[in-house]
């Protein structure tokens, strides 16, 4: 192998990701070649600075400020109103065409009308029961105050 070979091997070696017989040869070839060598210490200088780089997390000033502003409370207000009149819309819409073709049909029998009607009528009570629990939930967290 040339040496752009083996330099390519380097990050490699770094990382221990060679296969074992690569892993010799490139060491074989690093005990003769210095430019090698002089390439591997620049990796590990480089992975040693980039493992030590640290993004700044934004001070709680500015978080505080973002979460009080005017524009983010309506901006998700309008968005929650928004995606709520989208979901009544189209399950309105779902349960025009599910009456219609299913429970208007004469051609179904009375069983599967009726099993279907309980499992809409109990996943709606079980829907609005987890509704409220969360909302009573909500409600009385004692944490909600706390500054994220």
């Amino acid at each position: 192998m040339s040496c752009q070979k083996f330099k390519e091997l380097l990050a490699g070696l770094q990382d221990g990701e060679l296969e074992e017989s690569q892993r010799l040869e490139v060491e074989t070839h690093l005990k003769r070649c210095a430019d090698c060598r002089e390439e591997l210490a620049r990796l590990e200088k480089v992975k040693e600075v980039t493992g030590k780089v640290q993004y700044n997390d934004l001070p709680l000033e500015v978080w505080d400020s973002y979460w009080q502003s005017l524009y983010r409370r309506v901006e998700r207000g309008a968005s929650w109103v928004l995606i709520s009149l989208g979901a009544a819309l189209l399950l309105g819409t779902g349960l025009f065409y599910l009456v219609r073709d299913f429970f208007m049909d004469s051609a179904i029998a009375i069983i599967p009308k009726v099993g279907v009607g309980a499992l809409i009528v109990g996943g709606s009570f079980l829907l609005v029961s987890v509704a409220r629990e969360r909302l009573f939930a909500y409600n009385r967290d004692r944490y909600k105050e706390v500054i994220r």
